[in-house]
Order: structure tokens, then C-alpha cells, then sequence
């Protein structure tokens, strides 16, 4: 028997896991413009992920997920498969399906569905009403209006770069944000060394991994594997079909 609907789809959870996905979406979604004012290193960087961005049509990848819940003390695993798709006027849309646990988050730029197929509920709701209010700023990156530059200070972290060589840069809102305090990005050093060399991006996704710290003490790592893009993918994939007997539940 089913637990009550509320148990599963509290807007805490939803924003929560639609959150994690923020770590990808915003990157995908969003071109990065480079400052003057930063390091020659950083430039180099940030026009990596930039051009690539510019030339990438869709991606998919496998990703895993980590999420620390600070105010228990609890950690939370998932993985899964993952497609994006840059939609018409800018809009994104985007198609998570987890393995584990088993559900699904799916947008076609303007409606999102959340589907638990264990318990036959899904949650619908409009893109708009779910980053209503101090959400605003992840659905500035949803749909490709954001600019990182005027809405982020963007840095090095402090060790700059990890042990394999890949760059750590920050990105930490200029104004008070209910979604994130922090978002930092793993480039790969690869694609930012192919880039100064070639004057070109060859990797058009460098993003390793991705951590988001939100105010709440809760953070998220998401690392990517299995990359691929510009496969040509079509609209159908980010539609969702409910299934016969299925609850929907919508959110105001």
C-alpha cells in the first residue's frame, strides 16, 4: 500500500532533488562570459567550458550522486542516465532516469514530471511554479537566460587544481539564493590544455564533476562518465506518458 502522497512529494524533497540536477542543467544551459578582470588561467578555463557550450546541441552521460544531508547527518546515493537537450527559445530539456532509486525527472522546457514508479505516483508541475519566488535563479539557468557573470563571483578554489590535474573553480551568488551557497565545477585539465593549444574546444562537455553546497548545510556531488553529445536527439524523449493507474499529483 501506498504511503501517503505528501511523504514522497514534499516541496522540500522536490526542490532538493531538482537541485542536483541544477549542477548539470546550469552549466549545460548557460554561456559563460569571460572577464578581463580574471587570471589568464581562469579565462582559459571558463572559454573552455564556453565554447564548448556554444557548439553543443544535446548530451548524454551516466552520472552518480551524493548527497550529504547536514542537518542529520545522513548520505544519500543515486545513479542513473541522463539526457539534455537544448529546446526552442533557449528552453532546456532534460530527462533524468535513476537506477537507483528507481524514478525518473523529466522537463520538455515547460512542464516537469517526477515519477515514482514503485509507489504509481508522479508529480506534475509547471517549470515556472516549481523556481517560483528565491528560486528564481535556477530557472534563470533552465532556460538558458542566465549569465553567470553578472549573477556569480566566479574563482579558483583554493587548491585550484585536484590530483589528476583537472581546474576547481567556484561559482558563489552575488545575492542571497534559497538554492545554492556555492557551486563548484571540476574542468578537465585535458580539454582546458586542447583548447590553448587548438584555440578550440575539442571536449564540448570538460565538466568532471559538479558540488553544490546549499544554505540549509546539505551538499551534492555529481560526477559524470560515459559522455556523449550531439547525437541528434529528438523531442520525443523528454515528454512523459503516464501510465494507466498511475496517481497524479499537482503542485500549486
Amino acid at each position: 500500500m501506498a504511503m501517503n502522497a505528501y511523504s514522497y512529494f514534499s516541496r522540500g524533497k522536490i526542490m532538493r532533488q531538482i537541485n542536483c540536477l541544477l549542477l548539470f542543467i546550469s552549466v549545460f544551459t548557460l554561456a559563460l562570459s569571460a572577464s578581463s578582470c580574471y587570471g589568464a588561467d581562469l579565462t582559459d578555463v571558463i572559454a573552455t567550458i564556453e565554447q564548448g557550450y556554444n557548439a553543443l546541441a544535446d548530451v548524454q552521460a551516466d552520472f552518480s550522486q551524493r548527497t550529504t544531508i547536514g542537518s542529520i547527518k545522513r548520505e544519500e546515493r543515486g545513479k542513473g542516465e541522463l539526457y539534455i537537450k537544448k529546446g526552442a527559445r533557449g528552453r532546456a530539456m532534460f530527462r533524468f532516469d535513476y537506477v537507483k532509486p528507481r524514478q525518473q525527472i523529466i522537463s520538455d522546457g515547460r512542464q516537469v514530471w517526477y515519477y515514482l514508479p514503485d509507489n504509481k505516483q508522479v508529480m506534475t508541475s509547471d517549470v515556472t511554479e516549481l523556481f517560483a519566488g528565491g528560486n528564481g535563479i535556477a530557472l534563470n539557468y533552465l532556460t538558458g537566460m542566465g549569465h553567470v557573470s553578472s549573477d556569480f563571483n566566479i574563482s579558483f578554489a583554493k587548491e585550484m587544481r585536484d590530483k589528476s590535474g583537472n581546474y576547481l573553480i567556484d561559482l558563489v551568488p552575488k545575492k542571497p539564493s534559497q538554492v545554492m551557497t556555492r557551486l563548484r565545477l571540476t574542468i578537465s585539465g585535458t580539454a582546458v590544455e586542447q583548447y590553448r593549444q587548438s584555440g578550440k574546444p575539442l571536449a564540448l562537455f570538460p565538466i568532471v564533476s559538479s558540488a553544490m553546497d546549499d544554505p540549509y548545510g546539505n551538499r551534492t556531488v555529481i560526477e559524470y562518465s560515459h559522455v556523449k553529445v550531439n547525437q541528434g536527439m529528438t523531442g520525443d524523449r523528454f515528454t512523459f506518458r503516464i501510465p494507466k493507474g498511475v496517481e497524479i499529483i499537482k503542485t500549486k
